[in-house]
């Protein structure tokens, strides 16, 4: 599968491959994360723009998408009942979706991550247990509690490589 960069133009075939995920969140008991149209477009025109923006793509259709960002992540500077394994820079795989035809979407972005750089985190909901049970597939230890922008909670993960 190839990772490439997001582009504009991609716009209607990463909407719809969020719908796809948030069908499969609510046909998994997961009812809470990605409400209210979450990711919008706007946001993901900003990930595009600033080149944090990815599409997995297959026979020339895209299956999946994600944010990867480096550098700090604001959200991860506080950590509750719990602690990051090392304070060594990293990269973040945020807002990660499929359209369900092809498996191993995360790891096909983990791997893409890697090749970045040697520490990865990632964080998701408390009712997204397929998403968590994919990072500890993966080798993601847990590590905590930390808060995104509306202080919610998110259980957040660290891969080492």
């Amino acid at each position: 599968m190839l990772i490439r960069p997001a582009a504009v133009q991609d716009l209607p075939a990463i909407l719809s491959v969020y719908d796809q995920g948030r069908a499969f969140m609510r046909a998994h008991d997961n009812q809470s994360q990605w409400i209210n149209g979450y990711p919008s477009q706007t946001l993901l025109e900003d990930d595009i723009a600033r080149n944090q923006l990815f599409v997995c793509v297959e026979h020339d259709k895209i299956h999946g998408v994600f944010a990867f960002i480096l550098g700090d992540d604001p959200t991860y500077a506080r950590i509750d009942d719990g602690a990051w394994p090392n304070d060594a820079p990293y990269g973040t795989i945020h807002r990660i979706a499929s359209d369900g035809s092809c498996k191993g979407i995360l790891r096909t972005a983990v791997d893409f991550a890697l090749r970045h750089c040697e520490h990865l985190r990632c964080d998701t909901h408390a009712d997204n247990y397929v998403m968590q049970n994919a990072m500890l597939r993966l080798g993601f230890g847990y590590c905590g509690i930390i808060y995104v922008a509306d202080g919610s909670p998110r259980k957040a993960y660290q891969l080492d490589k």
